[in-house]
């Protein structure tokens, strides 16, 4: 099955409003770089100008995170409602969010599904730490982490899975191609398991961690990685621009 690869950038807790303008501005011209869907996710002050800057392209913006619950006594959250009117998609369970946080696969399972309901595309980061890594529990860490966020109901429409290794993400020591390939094999296979092999062949799978200009075409190669979420590197509009393009020509 053919699936269209995604080049998204998290720019996490990064820029000012007015640097947000100016990245969007030096990013000129991959609204029209086919092949490839572009997504940007801004901090949440910076996405009602993010969202005004590319409405009427084909650029998705996401939120990095949100709450469950449409409304409340929250302080401090956003609801997906309040974010469907600045993004189309969003980022769950990045391993930010997961280590410092506290986020587990049982809460994100509600957010996966809270998404579904007010029409985000979810992006469901999952991931190993380096001691899970040394103890050789990678399968088993995705295989928990995917199967419960799934659980037994249907796929999110356009759910996409971000393989984000924690010994990675801003380390600059990224997974080798075949190590990315592997578990994103992986995680295809478990959501096979759970959602049936024709629904599982057309999840988008990306990896995340250290990605750059340099490094992006071999992951690119393996058959199982359907694109980047891409951390640093998206904060610098020439590097961002690269990845894209490379991406599309895979």
């Amino acid at each position: 099955m053919a699936r269209i690869p995604i080049a998204a950038g998290n720019w996490k807790m990064n820029g000012t409003n007015a640097e947000a303008r100016a990245l969007c501005r030096g990013l000129a011209g991959i609204e029209a770089i086919a092949g490839v869907d572009v997504v940007l996710s801004p901090s949440f002050t910076q996405l009602p100008l993010v969202w005004d800057f590319w409405c009427g392209t084909e650029v998705h913006i996401a939120g990095q995170n949100m709450h469950t619950q449409p409304s409340g006594a929250y302080t401090g959250e956003v609801s997906p409602v309040q974010l469907a009117e600045v993004a189309d998609w969003v980022i769950l369970g990045h391993s930010e969010r997961r280590q410092f946080f506290c986020e587990d696969d049982q809460a994100l399972a509600l957010k996966l599904r809270a998404a579904e309901a007010h029409g985000l595309t979810p992006i469901l980061c999952v991931g190993e730490s380096e001691a899970e890594r040394e103890n050789r529990r990678t399968n088993a860490v995705l295989s928990r982490q995917v199967g419960v966020a799934l659980g037994d109901d249907p796929a999110p429409a356009g759910l996409v899975i971000a393989y984000e290794p924690v010994w990675a993400i801003g380390t600059g020591q990224a997974a080798t191609p075949d190590e990315a390939e592997s578990a994103c094999a992986h995680i295809r296979s478990v959501a096979a398991d759970k959602l049936g092999s024709d629904v599982a062949d057309g999840v988008r799978i990306l990896y995340g961690g250290s990605v750059n200009a340099g490094n992006i075409a071999d992951f690119m190669a393996q058959p199982d990685i359907d694109g980047a979420l891409v951390g640093g590197a998206s904060l610098k509009p020439d590097d961002f621009l690269a990845i894209t393009r490379a991406i599309a020509a895979s």
